[in-house]
């Protein structure tokens, strides 16, 4: 199986009024947010998986950018984002829009994201008017192909969760604690691995909590690599012999501080444009 590269659009994308921001230049990550990826963590810092409530705290934590593997072997990836001009129903939108075709999912980060699909069952749900836009993410699988910084491109199954089976403590799930959540459970495969380099395929917690700042929103991720969710709890779901290359870990946190700050750029324009509308 070959590798998915970036192609351009056909004739029908290309007419959709969105398309525009399919061939925009990138949106640069501030260079310290950059940089903040370079290196590996002190694992010591990172939060782990069973405290994930510890996100709902007001303050920040004791590391909000960085990335490391545990000493079991698993990954962990935090990263935070300032989107000035967003709010939190944009975000909620945005998750709920994006799903509806391979278009959307390319402007988001046109280098590495190529597809996305849902079932059917799902896509009635998503546009189902009597639902909330967030009872158009939560409780809904993407299957997506994209490129997080290996490789090559995967294919990744995106389980996304209420906050209630990703297992929070729900009393402390407030405002201005958290305004919204779009997270769950993910597994990975590799589509076309180099020689050498095996047909990788793990597990993974995400999680993106977004609290209301003076101007716009915070976008606070964390991601626990070779670790799955499962009746509320964080389980790690890789062998004991396993450790998550490196290479793996940085990749996804390097590809998350670009493709957020590439959907903080235009997220507020895109969502006037389509006047929060999810089935535009």
């Amino acid at each position: 199986m070959q590798d998915v590269k970036m192609e351009d659009l056909t004739p029908e994308e290309k007419a959709r009024p969105f398309s525009k921001y399919f061939y925009k230049p990138l949106a640069q990550p501030a260079p310290e947010r950059v940089a903040a990826m370079d290196r590996p963590i002190d694992p010591s810092l990172a939060l782990l998986a069973e405290n994930r409530s510890d996100l709902l705290n007001l303050g920040d934590l004791p590391c909000e950018a960085g990335w490391c593997v545990m000493p079991d072997g698993t990954g962990f990836i935090a990263n935070r984002l300032p989107m000035p001009g967003v709010t939190v129903e944009m975000i909620d939108w945005w998750f709920a829009w994006h799903a509806l075709e391979p278009l959307r999912y390319k402007i988001w980060n046109p280098p590495c994201h190529f597809d996305i699909s849902l079932s059917d069952r799902d896509r009635a749900k998503v546009l189902d008017p009597a639902r909330s836009l967030r009872q158009k993410f939560q409780g809904i699988t993407h299957t997506v192909i994209e490129n997080t910084g290996g490789p090559c491109a995967e294919k990744i199954v995106i389980e996304f969760l209420t906050p209630e089976e990703f297992g929070f403590d729900m009393e402390r799930f407030k405002a201005p604690n958290v305004g919204t959540f779009a997270g769950g459970k993910g597994a990975a495969l590799m589509l076309a691995p180099p020689p050498g380099v095996p047909h990788f395929k793990a597990g993974a917690i995400m999680c993106h909590l977004v609290r209301e700042i003076p101007g716009g929103v915070e976008f606070r991720t964390r991601f626990w690599m070779g670790m799955r969710i499962i009746d509320r709890k964080a389980v790690r779901c890789i062998p004991d012999t396993v450790r998550i290359p490196d290479f793996v870990v940085k990749g996804l946190a390097v590809h998350n501080v670009g493709e957020y700050a590439n959907l903080a750029s235009f997220l507020p324009q895109i969502y006037a444009e389509q006047n929060g509308l999810v089935a535009a």
